[in-house]
């Protein structure tokens, strides 16, 4: 997959030197223009200074927590668009993750392709949206239901399938797959 316009912008903050390398290679290749850096200064340095369209942040940098890093980041591009990758995958990191105001949640190993298809998403599909009165697929209704009832919840998949009326395990299976796409194929 590749991006459309090869002036895109994107900041990648990872303290993995080798996994940097790799996805800010294959960017590149998709049409991004990539700027790396591997802690927090060096992101806000940059992202101050080239104003990126653009960010891909790890929620573990060092002694640092890429949360804390996401609400000064839009301080300094409120325009950006943040994707959080982590190796610690919960569902109330990825809530907690869109409250500060990351775009999306990506949990690791993922590959370049998911990464452009996660940044790019919404843009492809806005166009459609805007053009269309249908209303969302009814998954995608209840898949952001089941967030809403979670995050009220506390992340507490038990308490959340009971308000829900679910078994623990079915609420369970639900949680792991992918929230369905809002593209449509009128």
């Amino acid at each position: 997959m590749k991006a459309t316009d090869a002036s895109l912008t994107l900041l990648l903050i990872d303290d993995d030197p080798v996994f940097v390398r790799v996805l800010s290679r294959a960017l590149t290749t998709r049409g991004f223009k990539v700027s790396t850096a591997e802690n927090s200064a060096a992101a806000l340095a940059l992202c101050r200074t080239e104003q990126p369209r653009y960010a891909v942040l790890d929620l573990k940098l060092g002694d640092e927590n890429g949360l804390g890093l996401i609400s000064h980041l839009l301080a300094l591009a409120p325009e950006l668009r943040i994707l959080l990758l982590t190796g610690y995958a919960s569902i109330a990191t990825a809530v907690e993750a869109i409250k500060r105001g990351a775009y999306d949640y990506l949990a690791k190993p993922t590959d370049a392709d998911a990464v452009t298809r996660a940044l790019l998403s919404e843009e492809t599909e806005s166009d459609a949206d805007a053009s269309s009165d249908v209303s969302p697929p009814l998954k995608r209704l209840e898949w952001e239901h089941i967030q809403r009832v979670l995050a009220e919840c506390s992340g507490n998949v038990s308490e959340a399938a009971r308000r829900l009326g679910l078994h623990r395990r079915t609420l369970q299976r639900k949680l792991i797959k992918r929230p369905v796409s809002e593209r449509r194929t009128d």
